[in-house]
């Protein structure tokens, strides 16, 4: 008998608890012996299912030898890290869906378990039951990964998606993106990109070997953008998406950040819509290879801590092959990162031709919508100044 402890009983916990209920017989047909809840961390008891496995004391956990694996779905980076390290330093692998954590803390809690001979485990953390941590550390281990892209937060791509079918204005979308449990009551972290930043922060540092520490990454968000510019986008044969990326540079160098982007409608990820998810991974040698499914959620992500759980019991040395350096050298400002932009000013083709040269008009009446060539942030930014800038964007072309 394999037997785990949960901490934290939320949507995720509670959901870790019931896909290791239902699905048993399958689990215990792969790993030879059956997997059992014994115990679940909460702040306060309440009755249920569960009330009989509950406990609100963590040494109870780190100290007892029949648990071997603990599946972390606090949340957040204090107690979650705390609790962590300790179950590390008692022998226990680890599995989260923490961002947050994995993000700040990855590379010190994967020395740990190293040291350990345990696991830490978090393939949840970044698409929920989209499983592209173990492909991208394994199936495409072959390849030098040149870049990854994606719509990492099912929250604003619903928004989007509202904004775009049936022309809702953002306060409207995230309203109902909150009635239906798919926006918190403060949807800061979705909104403003902090929760897509902590995803691609992850997907760096697995990619390129080094750290990237989420306060050297640009995040922006959706919470400034237009109706106008949705509009404007569709009509040229646009969608508008909130895309986290980063790029392998010449000479070595990477970038990260998270911003609203304009998307071809011939690219697949135009198409994604609600709240899917799609993380496009370009190696050298593949090419584009895009994961699509559903990027939150009970069950979803529930089902990546299990499978997780499953392979901390069968590979006890797991943490050491999977990691990255702490070593934060090579990370460029985005800004230096050349691609086309979007920008809506409130003057004519005449004034956007005096900044930029050659552009591509999308609008004008009153207001001047249009593309530019290839440029770096920091050449748009200059250019841009003498401008009255209502709305810029970068374009994934």
């Amino acid at each position: 008998m394999i037997k785990i402890a949960i901490m934290g009983l939320g949507t995720v916990g509670t959901g870790v608890a019931k896909v290791v209920a239902e699905n048993g017989k399958q689990i215990e047909r792969k790993l030879g012996e059956p997997v059992e809840v014994k115990a679940i961390l909460v702040r306060h008891f309440k009755d249920g299912p569960y009330r009989q496995l509950m406990t609100d004391d963590f040494q109870k956990i780190e100290e007892d030898p029949e648990i071997r694996v603990v599946v972390e779905t606090i949340g957040g980076v204090d107690a979650a890290y705390e609790y962590t390290r300790r179950a590390l330093e008692a022998g226990k692998s680890v599995v989260t869906a923490n961002k947050q954590l994995v993000a700040e803390k990855g590379c010190e809690l994967l020395e740990l378990a190293k040291r350990k001979n345990v696991s830490y485990l978090f393939e949840a953390s970044v698409g929920g039951g989209i499983p592209i941590l173990h492909p991208l550390t394994e199936c495409l281990a072959a390849n030098r990964i040149e870049e990854i892209y994606g719509i990492l937060n099912g929250t604003t791509n619903y928004i989007l998606t509202k904004m775009v079918r049936s022309g809702a204005f953002f306060v409207d979308a995230l309203r109902e993106a909150q009635t239906k449990g798919y926006a918190e009551s403060d949807p800061t972290a979705d909104v403003e990109g902090i929760d897509a930043g902590r995803k691609i922060c992850i997907l760096a540092d697995l990619a390129f070997g080094h750290q990237v520490p989420p306060e050297l990454v640009p995040m922006e968000g959706i919470s400034k953008l237009s109706l106008r510019d949705v509009k404007i986008a569709e009509r040229a044969g646009y969608r508008i998406k909130l895309l986290g990326r980063t790029v392998r540079l010449p000479g070595g160098g990477r970038t990260a950040y998270v911003a609203p982007h304009l998307i071809p409608e011939t690219n697949p990820l135009s198409n994604v819509e609600d709240v899917f998810n799609a993380v496009v991974v370009r190696g050298n040698a593949t090419g584009e290879v895009m994961f699509y499914g559903k990027g939150a959620g009970e069950l979803p992500t529930a089902s990546a801590c299990v499978s997780d759980v499953m392979e901390a019991v069968t590979r006890s040395t797991r943490g050491g092959e999977r990691g990255w350096s702490a070593d934060t050298e090579g990370f460029v400002d985005p800004q230096e990162l050349h691609t086309r932009f979007y920008f809506r000013i409130e003057g004519s083709l005449t004034d956007a031709a005096a900044a930029f040269g050659q552009v591509e008009v999308l609008s004008e009446d009153g207001e001047t919508a249009f593309l530019t060539d290839r440029i770096s942030g920091s050449e748009a930014a200059e250019q841009a100044g003498a401008l009255n800038v209502l709305a810029c964007m970068r374009v994934l072309a």
